[in-house]
């Protein structure tokens, strides 16, 4: 199985790690160290060298830190992981709501005027440094770049990842790497900038059209590169990771050890363009050359989709969705209390191995039950399984990663009769759903702005959720993807060829948690007659899989609604029936029968 269900941490391991790696502070002079979840390339997912958060405190969250003074140790969490850290860390350390919290004003309360906080500045990014130091100087706090202090004590930390970079198909990147480096190349010379440092492993193997292993679930590699204006290229890796490439980089593309990287930043001259919102700290120590603070510029032209890619991911979510469908359809079949949350996670991913297409999952798998569901990122594993019983609700949030597509999914069912509260949430978290699939809006609008349409069913019975509602996805590369969002705090304008995540959710700790995904893209609206002549765009649903009828209330569904969610139905059936076995096509027929 891709998926393993060791715990990966124990709360236990801890407070003896506190203790040292205060003990370096001290010996170092410092009066706190940070601890980062992220890595040197600032991805969501990390190896287990760089896994130096969840080493420390226990916690495995994808996102966090960690401020480490003598008297105070403060894990700071988001709103998905406000319940799963209660289990994870000893209570040497003390969880802080982030970003309600902000790290600044935290140090400002814990420490004295003459303090010195240690970091590593190959963990923090150049704008959350800036941040932080604009706010700590004012107080006479010193922040000071050191060696990783958790590293000194870790003694069996692991080896750097070694996979080897692989090319990516044209037949499914829809553009040649060449082609890219040409477009991108001249997006920088027209800024007036001779060269861009690239540190996102996903923006390198997008430009490049390259992939890896280094990190599980996520096809990338560990690399640095520098794409200048002319088109040519120079890539940083590590080891003999390109080794298996052969003749798929041209003799624009030059090869050289990762060692070399800061030595080539020094050299650099020109202007540079670096994005202080993702290349690490030390980057700008090294570059003696004029540095254009300026987004990646793969960023965006990642995101936009060309056609060869969204058929593929077409494609890779009928594929998976013939899976789903097998899946649930077995799993109607199963008794009560017979399944494990481990034994569902088991079957889900046998189904997707069966199409022979299936290179990795996409994200651990979440199968939540009853009380565990309402933890948003729940990973299951031996110490938390437990039975899936009767009257309770089963969350799936599961994905696959094809060389067509990436997948992401979620499907809340009952086990037995739900009751009506397990209904009418339900209920709610679909109508935010359906607003966001049935959106229609005008060109420029951001995130931030569609975002409500999902909450509000919620809201008018006083229920939110703690985290946004949909995040971006790539192409065979990460599922969670920058810069598109449906969030409160995005403000990048959606643009035709992004595909995202569509999520609302509900979740009442201790007792039952809700989520329905589909995946979307962003396209030009069709014309409206008798309409103004405004741009407006719209989303085309991806993902085609039953939403349990079962838990929907069909009395609290308007006309429109139902009508969507009918032909909705209606549509699944007609594209995946035919992929399927004869059992799992007489369940798809009773799954999309008209509510």
């Amino acid at each position: 199985m891709f998926q393993t269900f060791t715990a990966s941490t124990s709360p236990d391991d801890g407070p003896p790690r506190l203790a040292a790696l205060r003990s370096v502070i001290r010996d170092g002079g410092l009066s706190g160290f940070l601890v980062p979840r992220a890595d040197a390339h600032q991805g969501e997912y990390v190896a287990p060298r760089d896994a130096r958060l969840a080493w420390l405190t226990g916690f495995t969250g994808s996102a966090g830190f960690a401020a480490i003074l003598a008297d105070h140790a403060g894990v700071f969490i988001d709103g998905r992981y406000r319940v799963q850290i209660k289990s994870q860390v000893a209570d040497v350390f003390t969880p802080v709501p982030w970003p309600e919290t902000k790290l600044a004003d935290w140090l400002i309360e814990h420490l004295e005027a003459g303090a010195v906080v240690g970091y590593d500045d190959w963990l923090h990014t150049q704008s959350e440094v800036d941040r932080l130091q604009d706010r700590l100087e004012a107080q006479d706090i010193t922040l000071k770049p050191v060696p990783n202090l958790v590293d000194r004590n870790w003694e069996d930390q692991p080896d750097p990842p070694s996979g080897k970079i692989i090319p990516y198909p044209l037949e499914f990147a829809g553009e040649s790497h060449a082609e890219k480096c040409k477009r991108i190349a001249a997006d920088i010379a027209k800024d007036g900038q001779d060269a861009a440092v690239l540190t996102l492993p996903d923006s390198i193997a997008w430009l490049l059209n390259i992939r890896g292993t280094d990190i599980e679930r996520n096809p990338v590699a560990h690399a640095f590169a520098i794409l200048h204006k002319d088109a040519t290229v120079d890539l940083y890796v590590y080891g003999d990771k390109a080794a298996d490439l052969g003749d798929h980089l041209s003799d624009d593309i030059r090869l050289h050890p990762v060692a070399a990287f800061e030595e080539a930043l020094a050299a650099l001259t020109g202007t540079i363009r670096v994005d202080p919102a993702t290349a690490p700290a030390r980057i700008f120590t090294k570059i003696t050359a004029e540095i254009a603070r300026a987004d990646d510029p793969c960023i965006l032209p990642k995101a936009c989709k060309n056609a060869t890619e969204i058929e593929g991911t077409r494609i890779a979510h009928l594929r998976d969705a013939a899976a789903m469908v097998e899946f649930l359809a077995w799993l109607d079949a199963q008794p009560a209390g017979s399944l494990t949350e481990i034994a569902v996670v088991k079957e889900l991913e046998a189904h997707r191995r069966a199409t022979n297409m299936l290179r990795d999952i996409s994200f651990e798998t979440i199968s939540g039950a009853g009380p565990n569901a309402a933890i948003v990122h729940y990973r299951v594993t031996e110490d938390t399984d437990r039975a899936v019983n009767e009257g309770e609700l089963l969350l799936v949030d599961s994905g696959g990663q094809y060389i067509d597509g990436t997948t992401d999914i979620t499907r809340t069912v009952p086990i037995g009769m739900p009751e009506p509260i397990h209904r009418s949430c339900f209920t709610r978290v679909l109508q935010g759903m359906i607003a966001i699939s049935r959106a229609r809006f005008p060109k420029g609008l951001a995130g931030r702005d569609l975002d409500a349409l999902a909450r509000f069913p919620l809201w008018t019975a006083g229920l939110d959720y703690d985290h946004g509602t949909g995040h971006g996805v790539g192409t065979y590369l990460s599922v969670h993807e920058g810069p598109q969002r449906i969030s409160r705090i995005s403000d990048v304008a959606l643009k035709p060829g992004m595909i995202l995540s569509n999520e609302p959710g509900y979740y009442r700790e201790g007792a039952f948690g809700i989520r329905i995904e589909n995946l979307i893209v962003v396209r030009e609206a069709s014309k409206i007659e008798g309409a103004d002549a405004r741009e407006m765009l719209d989303f085309e649903t991806l993902t085609f899989v039953p939403i349990d009828r079962r838990l929907i209330v069909a009395e609290m569904l308007s006309p429109d609604e139902r009508a969507w969610i009918n032909a909705y139905h209606q549509t699944v059936f007609d594209k995946i029936a035919d992929s399927v076995g004869a059992e799992a096509r007489d369940w798809l027929e009773r799954a999309t029968a008209p509510v």
